[in-house]
């Protein structure tokens, strides 16, 4: 039964931002996927987040008929209802997912939007990086289906906090997350549908690396459990600082986790170890190559 899993927060500060990461277990069928996502992020904001953050393709998992079949425009249902919901809840909603049907285009998009407490789209990022891979057995071939992004997108959410947009794969290629923070990301959401055999092994390791080499904050919602056409999502949502502390982490059932980050202690670790200051990207280079 879905519940609720409280993390670490903070206590005291006067920079505190409430955030939460929805674990979802989703199937081929749409219309349950939304309703669950609909009751987990109205959970998670009445346990006082105003920034939440829905899994990779929450709105589908299964087959690549299910995926096309489950397929809108950005102006369909589920980001239709993400903006009613944003806007009656008050809160920033990164809404995972979705698979984007693009006009002109044979292959989908797998876009991650931003909806600010308005009701209004603030940002939209299509994933980078496409899973071509072979792993625990099985492999995967997410380019046969979706065409990768070229944009990299910095959003901003309520009070200025400068957010980040990344999906899954993206997660183990850091110049990604590197430009992000170097335009300013303070905070990263990282909608996921992990394996089971890839979260076991190397989500925790990724993300907290990822943290700590950017000193950001990062939202982590992955999806959990079995799905059609033989898929296996590790769940383990993960809400990390910039220290690289796991302030939340889910267990393995649908859910929300919360937690308070602090801003301000964000910014004194900024300070105290300059990393990002201290890049020297005029010596990044091969010797005998001319600087970018």
């Amino acid at each position: 039964m879905p519940a609720r899993f409280a993390g670490a927060i903070p206590a005291g500060g006067d920079a505190l931002l409430r955030v939460a990461a929805v674990q979802l277990n989703s199937t081929a069928d749409r219309a349950a996927n939304l309703a669950v996502a609909d009751r987990l992020t109205r959970a998670a904001a009445a346990d006082g987040a105003t920034l939440i953050v829905l899994p990779e393709k929450w709105t589908a998992m299964g087959s690549e008929e299910d995926l096309r079949a489950a397929a809108e425009p950005l102006d369909g249902q589920a980001i239709g209802w993400a903006r009613a919901l944003a806007r009656e809840l008050g809160i920033d909603l990164v809404a995972g997912s979705i698979l984007e049907r693009v006009p002109a285009r044979e292959k989908l998009a797998n876009t991650s939007v931003h909806v600010d407490p308005q009701g209004q789209v603030r940002a939209t990022y299509r994933k980078v990086h496409m899973f071509d891979v072979e792993v625990g057995g099985r492999s995967y071939r997410e380019s046969e289906l979706e065409e990768p992004g070229e944009e990299i997108v910095l959003s901003q959410a309520a009070g200025g906090v400068e957010l980040g947009l990344s999906i899954c794969y993206d997660l183990r290629f850091p110049e990604l997350y590197r430009i992000l923070a170097v335009r300013g990301a303070r905070v990263i959401a990282v909608p996921a549908a992990f394996t089971l055999a890839t979260t076991r092994d190397h989500w925790e390791a990724l993300l907290r690396a990822r943290a700590i080499e950017n000193q950001a904050f990062v939202i982590a919602a992955n999806q959990v459990g079995a799905h059609p056409a033989g898929q296996h999502s590790g769940g383990r949502s993960m809400i990390v600082d910039p220290w690289g502390v796991v302030l939340a982490q889910a267990p393995d059932r649908e859910g929300h986790i919360l937690a308070e980050l602090d801003l301000e202690r964000q910014r004194e670790i900024r300070q105290r170890l300059p990393s990002l200051a201290n890049r020297r990207p005029a010596a990044y280079r091969w010797p005998g190559e001319r600087a970018a």
